[in-house]
């Protein structure tokens, strides 16, 4: 229900890229259908492929090597895991329809949490006046295109993993040809764009802050720099405290000296006619 209300809403929307949005969540419909049961119809039917790689068995379990006896065929979890699993199943079939109208409308527990301004968000508008509950829904669904995309999905996966299994090794190597499964596979480049710029610039800007702010300015100015301010003035005032008494002496008489001379200043100036 809620991809299908991001459906309805994009199919609504006057921004300027609702054509390329709305093509974007409808072949999202087809590629999640397909993707899904891809993995469906590897997993549980078809042939068996957990033995074909036995030295991954052998190193999973290192303890066969000595004929202890473990079996490394699938099998299910016990009941502490599949028990839960089973009871979250169970409400999540239910639990979109249940709240459908709570999202669209702000109605029940949800009323005083979601709030939407219909004057601004158009798409919203249209949900409130064209979604009338969840078997409404489910029941005009079979006259749209997401429905109808979600099970093209689910039977190019059945076709192509367990009638026709040939067929995707056929399509991967024909669109490498043309170099569209490679763009595909390395992601337009985004990954590499990222890797390269994107990170590589921030790792220079952290290295930078590292070097300059971290151990620079932080370590080699302030920490190390105050340390460094201290050793200096108690180099220079050990020398100054040499331990001779004559050195003390003359330091006394220059102090006594200059003492007097502020004292006396004033009347030397009157009697000498100093300025």
């Amino acid at each position: 229900y809620s991809k299908e209300d991001i459906i309805v809403a994009v199919h609504a929307s006057t921004l300027p890229a609702q054509g390329f949005a709305n093509f974007a969540v409808l072949a999202g419909v087809f590629v999640t259908s397909f993707y899904s049961f891809r993995m469906y119809f590897l997993v549980f039917h078809g042939k068996e492929r957990y033995a074909e790689n036995p030295e991954a068995h052998h190193d999973a379990h290192p303890d066969a090597q000595h004929g202890h006896g473990h079996d490394d065929k699938p099998h299910e979890s016990p009941w502490v895991v599949t028990l839960p699993l089973v009871l979250l199943a169970i409400p999540s079939v239910f639990i979109g329809g249940l709240t459908l109208m709570s999202f669209i409308d702000a109605q029940g527990f949800l009323a005083q949490s979601i709030h939407s301004n219909t004057e601004v968000h158009l798409a919203m508008a249209f949900l409130r006046e064209e979604v009338h509950g969840p078997i409404a829904m489910a029941l005009h669904s079979v006259f749209t295109l997401p429905l109808w995309l979600a099970l093209a999905g689910v039977v190019s996966a059945w076709y192509c993993y367990l009638i026709n299994p040939a067929l995707p090794a056929k399509l991967k190597n024909f669109f490498t040809k043309i170099y569209i499964y490679p763009l595909l596979e390395n992601k337009y480049g985004f990954d590499a764009f990222n890797e390269k710029v994107l990170a590589r610039a921030v790792r220079g800007l952290g290295m930078g802050f590292w070097k300059v702010g971290d151990e620079a300015a932080i370590d080699g100015t302030i920490v190390n720099g105050s340390w460094k301010l201290v050793g200096m003035g108690s180099a220079l005032s050990r020398k100054l405290q040499t331990g001779y008494l004559y050195h003390y002496a003359l330091l006394m008489i220059l102090g006594v000296f200059g003492l007097m001379t502020y004292i006396l200043w004033p009347f030397l100036q009157q009697v000498f006619g100093l300025s």
